[in-house]
């Protein structure tokens, strides 16, 4: 924590770069938020600017009292919500590569096992992108940005309770659409 006091005095004395140090250190976290609740590259840009433009605004009111990027990740939460409820956009499905897999796999003789592997990876990919988008980012957050619970409820403003009874719902579907995509326990 004493290293995010540091970042947000150095930009509220207007040091010279110091914006833009915690800009690059917190922009991952914002955009993952942001675009796995929107799903829509371009709306997923201008909120990420909109999140930084407020934190800019109201990095004076951060009081320190949790991480800043819990606090940064919850103005960027609050945006991507908004932003779907005023759109009412039913989440666009990101794009699959169109390049065949043997393409890109070198070595011949382990086509088949990374053909296997890169078409799982595929299944899982789509099976987390047919989540809700609240439990789709709780899932991600817990288990790509490796935050815990106590992290993720200060992001959502989700109740703990709530967040991992999301997690335990999502990983029962993500079960049961992998084994009936694949055909095999998960």
């Amino acid at each position: 924590m004493n290293d995010d006091r540091a970042m947000v005095d150095a930009v509220l004395e207007g040091r010279r770069g110091a914006f833009e140090a915690l800009v690059r250190a917190h922009q991952g976290l914002c955009w993952h938020i942001i675009e796995r609740i929107v799903r829509h590259p371009e709306d997923a840009r201008e909120l990420c600017q909109e999140t930084f433009l407020r934190v800019h605004r109201k990095l004076h009111q951060y009081r320190g009292e949790s991480a800043l990027k819990t606090w940064i990740g919850r103005i960027a939460y609050s945006l991507a919500l908004r932003h779907l409820e005023k759109k009412r956009l039913p989440g666009v499905a990101m794009g699959d590569d169109d390049e065949a897999p043997w393409e890109q796999i070198p070595d011949p003789a382990l086509i088949d096992h990374n053909y296997e592997r890169l078409q799982s990876g595929q299944a899982l990919h789509r099976a987390i992108e047919a989540l809700p988008a609240v439990p789709r980012t709780v899932l991600t957050l817990y288990h790509l940005d490796e935050l815990g619970i106590d992290q993720i409820s200060r992001i959502t403003g989700l109740a703990t309770g709530t967040i991992k009874s999301h997690l335990f719902r999502s990983r029962r579907q993500l079960r049961a659409l992998l084994e009936s995509t694949l055909g095999v326990s998960a």
